[in-house]
Formats: C-alpha cells, sequence, structure tokens
C-alpha cells in the first residue's frame, strides 16, 4: 500500500477513535477530533458551495451538527466518512434556504431606488408606478403573500414556509389580495372616467 494511502488509513482510525471518544466524554479526544478534519471540511464545504465566505459559517455547522449527534455514531464508517456526509447536508441545506430567501437591495427603500432608475415617459411606466401604488394599499398580510407569490415568484409551498403558515393561508390571502386589487382598480379607473 502507498505510504499516501497507509497515512489517510492512519489519519482515519485516528479520527475515528477521537470521535467515539469525544462521545463517551473526553473534551480532549473532541478537540483532537475537530483539529483533525477542521481544515478538510472547510475545503470541502467550499467547493460545495462554491461560496468562500459562507464557508467557515458551513464549517462551524457541519462540527455542530456533529457534536449533537454523536451520541448517535457507532464508527461503522469512519469518522471523515461520517462527517463529510453531514457538512454535504448542512451545504444542501443552506442552498435550499438560499434559494427561497427574498433578495433585499442594499437601497434603502428599494421602490424610490427603481423608480429613481427609470426612464420616464416610456409606455407602460406609469401603469407600473399605479400598480405599485395599489400594491401598497393591500392590508399587510395579503399585500405580503400577493408580492411573495405574483411578483417574487416563489410558490405558495415556499411562500408559506417564509412567512411560516400553512400553504392554505398564503391561498386564502393571495385570493383576497386578487379581490381587493380589482375593487381598487375599478375604483381608479371610475375616477379616471369621472375626471376626464
Amino acid at each position: 500500500m502507498p505510504d499516501s494511502r497507509v497515512d489517510r488509513a492512519c489519519a482515519d482510525a485516528s479520527a475515528t477513535s477521537w470521535a467515539l471518544a469525544a462521545r463517551g466524554g473526553d473534551p480532549d479526544a473532541a478537540d483532537h477530533f475537530v483539529r483533525a478534519l477542521h481544515a478538510e471540511v472547510l475545503r470541502y464545504v467550499t467547493h460545495l458551495s462554491d461560496d468562500p465566505q459562507s464557508a467557515h459559517d458551513l464549517t462551524q455547522e457541519t462540527f455542530a451538527r456533529a457534536f449533537g449527534s454523536l451520541h448517535r455514531y457507532e464508527g461503522r464508517a469512519s469518522a471523515r466518512t461520517w462527517l463529510m456526509s453531514i457538512a454535504y447536508r448542512a451545504v444542501a441545506d443552506s442552498l435550499r434556504r438560499a434559494a427561497v430567501r427574498p433578495r433585499l437591495a442594499d437601497a434603502v427603500d428599494w421602490r424610490r431606488a427603481v423608480e429613481g432608475a427609470q426612464p420616464r415617459g416610456l409606455p407602460g411606466f406609469d401603469d407600473g408606478i399605479a400598480l405599485l401604488d395599489l400594491l401598497e394599499r393591500l392590508p399587510g398580510e395579503r399585500g405580503e403573500a400577493f408580492v411573495l407569490t405574483q411578483v417574487a415568484g416563489l410558490s405558495y409551498v415556499e411562500a408559506a414556509g417564509f412567512v411560516g403558515c400553512p400553504v392554505g393561508t398564503v391561498r386564502s390571502r393571495v385570493s383576497r389580495a386578487r379581490v381587493t386589487l380589482e375593487r381598487l382598480l375599478q375604483e381608479a379607473e371610475a375616477a379616471s372616467a369621472l375626471a376626464v
């Protein structure tokens, strides 16, 4: 067996024995376990996430998850293999959370920033401003559900997870928001016709 494979097998055996000793409550073994595998986990999560800025947080989360489930670890797989599977799940969960999280603009008031960046006098510009005004008049929870699903493009399930309510509640809020928007639009059109 080449030296590198022997070294790897020895390192795996050491990390596994430290993990098992840490499971038994040995704080020194826990420290050795982290030191032995920290750099490798960091490289792995950096590669998987393709985000060096969040890699340290994901590495920390990996070890936190590992110590949280260490009582179930029995050493059937090497500690390195076990830890890398935890790291993989931590990165996958992070990517899933990021996919449903709305993107925040750097501007303090994103609506004003968008309005300021738009050229004036183009067809549809005033309609877009009118729509923003109508959306602002929707009651809070209805408006939030409508914007998340109809403007931001989240599914009802994703919006429910974001808001923290059942999917049926999101559907109901969006439906009521549509009714309110139709009424507001009819009122605005009627007022516009009277002004002419």
